[in-house]
């Protein structure tokens, strides 16, 4: 385990040298010269430990990820709420040991000789086997095969005794905080109003979501944005005819690139991309931790934002925009009765795009935390069986704006606002939490 005082040191001359880039993981090297990306200098490259620390919280998620989408089956909203819960709960556990940065509306510390491995193992298997308790046999085995890779004794005991209390502390933030609760859609069907989708035809059962009590944010209205374009504005005739002409199943204007781009974004696998990153950069246990729970939190947060504006305004989708277009009152839009969408639209409103909203929160708290909005990501996609990757932030944002327009399943204005919406509830959570400790 890392010597603290002697980190505690490092730190120290590294903020001297740095000033006040408050935000940066630690704090980038000065001598980057003008034009280029500073180098994040992790604790790895100090004492060598980071890769092995590194792994164990990223097996875990891993496992809190393959946990989650076999026990629960969760619609992908859902998935990042109760990923949310378990980095939460292994973030506390490790800065709990370590130090460095704020702890997570919590301020208990360990033991100073306790093992952060050992706390971050045992408060992602105590989540999961809260939420999950079928899947008890298989944690047990998984917590085991982690706990042989630490010396027996008293550090490990210490850990695996802390990590539960961090676990504890996060199952009773969350207890009661909407999660699946029954919450009718309140508007009934007319021109601009949603209403179930084919080819389902299934309800909005996810409404849920919109009233579940965030993470980060103090209600999920905070950032709730002004209204959508009104059914007779010509940006709504602009969305519309977007949509119409790049988003349909057949006789799409498309490239082949653009149809690659939109079924990309059904799946993309973004912690495994974040365990990816971690891993090449070196991080250590705390920045590893830190990273997945400012993602996690914040997309959490961004879904949940999204959800509330899609139950506010409830707009139709474009299949049911296009269709029945002549409904609208709009003089430059033209109805099409046959027209389908590339991708299955899922069972939710238009305004906001989740999916936008997230990309935007995701995108902005990484740059904040890793201090450059240079974020290397290689990111998995379950939609094509490919791999991208993404070095800027803007270029992540970029596409899944576009995919949802291409994949006619979004309007361009849902994408758009949702994304900034993103990036401003980010932001303003970034000034709040995972700071670096003084």
């Amino acid at each position: 385990m890392r010597n603290r005082r002697a980190w505690s040191t490092r730190t120290a001359v590294a903020g001297l040298a740095c000033g006040a880039l408050a935000l940066a993981l630690p704090c980038a090297q000065a001598s980057a010269g003008p034009g280029r990306a500073a180098r994040v200098v992790s604790g790895a490259e100090h004492d060598g430990q980071g890769d092995h620390d590194a792994a164990l919280v990223v097996e875990w998620m891993r496992t809190a990820d393959a946990t989650i989408k076999t026990e629960a089956r969760p619609s992908p909203p859902e998935l990042f709420i109760l990923e949310a819960y378990v980095s939460t709960a292994v973030y506390n556990a490790v800065v709990g040991v370590e130090g460095r940065f704020a702890p997570y509306k919590w301020d208990e510390r360990a033991p100073r000789t306790a093992s952060s491995e050992a706390a971050a193992a045992s408060a992602a298997h105590q989540v999961l086997r809260h939420h999950f308790p079928g899947a008890a046999a298989r944690l047990d085995a998984a917590l085991t095969g982690s706990l042989t890779k630490i010396p027996d004794g008293r550090a490990e005991d210490e850990g695996v005794a802390f990590g539960k209390r961090a676990a504890a502390r996060i199952i009773d933030l969350r207890r009661g905080d909407g999660r699946g609760a029954t919450v009718p859609f309140p508007s009934h069907p007319r021109p601009g109003i949603w209403r179930p989708t084919p080819p389902g035809h299934e309800p909005f059962t996810t409404a849920w979501i919109g009233r579940v009590r965030p993470l980060l944010l103090d209600s999920p209205h905070q950032f709730r944005p002004g209204p959508p374009p009104g059914l007779r504005s010509a940006r709504y005739a602009k969305d519309l005819g977007e949509l119409a002409h790049y988003g349909g199943r057949t006789g799409s204007h498309r490239t082949p690139e653009q149809t690659d781009t939109a079924h990309f974004f059904v799946a993309p696998d973004l912690q495994a991309a974040l365990g990816d990153h971690a891993t090449r950069h070196g991080l250590d246990i705390a920045e590893t931790a830190r990273l997945y729970a400012a993602a996690n939190t914040s997309q959490a947060d961004a879904v949940i934002t999204a959800w509330d504006a899609k139950l506010h305004y409830g707009t139709w989708r474009p299949v049911t925009a296009i269709r029945e277009a002549d409904t609208d009152g709009n003089p430059a839009t033209r109805a099409n009765r046959n027209w389908e969408p590339l991708l299955v639209t899922p069972s939710h409103p238009d305004y906001l795009s989740g999916h936008a909203t997230m990309g935007g929160a995701l995108m902005r708290m990484l740059s904040g935390i890793l201090g450059t909005s240079r974020v290397d990501l290689h990111i998995p996609s379950a939609g094509t069986g490919t791999s991208r990757h993404y070095r800027h932030a803007h270029e992540y944002e970029r596409d899944v704006v576009d995919a949802r327009v291409w994949g006619g399943i979004h309007t361009r204005t849902a994408d758009e606002v949702g994304s900034a919406t993103g990036r401003h509830l980010a932001a303003w959570a970034l000034r709040k939490y995972f700071r670096p400790m003084p």
